[in-house]
This record gives C-alpha cells, sequence and structure tokens, in this order.
C-alpha cells in the first residue's frame, strides 16, 4: 500500500516560517511528481506549488518569491517564509506515483493535510 504522511503544520505570526513535510511510503516504482495544495472553508482546492521528476517548479503567484518547493527520494517539502494570513489554510500534499506492481499506471496520492494558521 501506499500512503503519505504529513507534519510540519501549526501557528505563526505574520513574517514567521514553517516547514511542510510529506513522506511516501508502500511499494513505490516511482514518483512522476510532486505537490502542495491548500484549501480554506467554502472554497475550493488551490495549486501552491508542484515539482516533477526532473526537478522544475510550479508556483501560484501568490506564494512566489516566498516558498520553496524541494524533493529528496519519496520525500517533499514546502518551506513557507514570510507568511500571511491569506496563507492560512489546509495544506495538502498530493503525488503522483507509479506502482512496482502496475509501474505503467500513474495513481494520484494525497495525504490527510495539515493546518498552518498565520495570525497576530
Amino acid at each position: 500500500q501506499v500512503q503519505l504522511v504529513e507534519s510540519g503544520g501549526g501557528s505563526v505570526q505574520p513574517g514567521g516560517s514553517l516547514r511542510l513535510s510529506c513522506a511516501a511510503s508502500g511499494n513505490i516504482f516511482s514518483i512522476d511528481a510532486m505537490g502542495w495544495y491548500r484549501q480554506v472553508p467554502g472554497k475550493e482546492r488551490e495549486l501552491v506549488a508542484t515539482t516533477t521528476s526532473g526537478s522544475s517548479t510550479n508556483y501560484t503567484d501568490s506564494v512566489k518569491g516566498r516558498f520553496t518547493i524541494s524533493r529528496d527520494n519519496a520525500k517533499v517539502y514546502l518551506q513557507m517564509n514570510s507568511l500571511k494570513p491569506e496563507d492560512t489554510a489546509v495544506y495538502f500534499c498530493w503525488m503522483s506515483i507509479r506502482a512496482i506492481r502496475d509501474y505503467y499506471l500513474r495513481r494520484e496520492y494525497w495525504g490527510q493535510g495539515t493546518q498552518v494558521t498565520v495570525s497576530s
């Protein structure tokens, strides 16, 4: 079984920093892409940042220059600096994974979500 485990959420003041971590485990053949999404009540889940197996990255405009996504094997991180109240949301880890038994098929996996709260 493949599963994602997130950590690193919490509450900080504006201008503070947090680092989110997500680790995938199980019968993994490869991870084609990883990313972070966020969601607030009443709104749809939105992309925050993604990175591919080739290490290309993509960020939503509102976090450019403040957030950095990185990967290390089956782990993905999101370093969040200069946090703003508008960043408050539940953050979800996302990965596109090929399992060993059916390496030709990509499946989408999500973490359970971790709360990030930015307030004074």
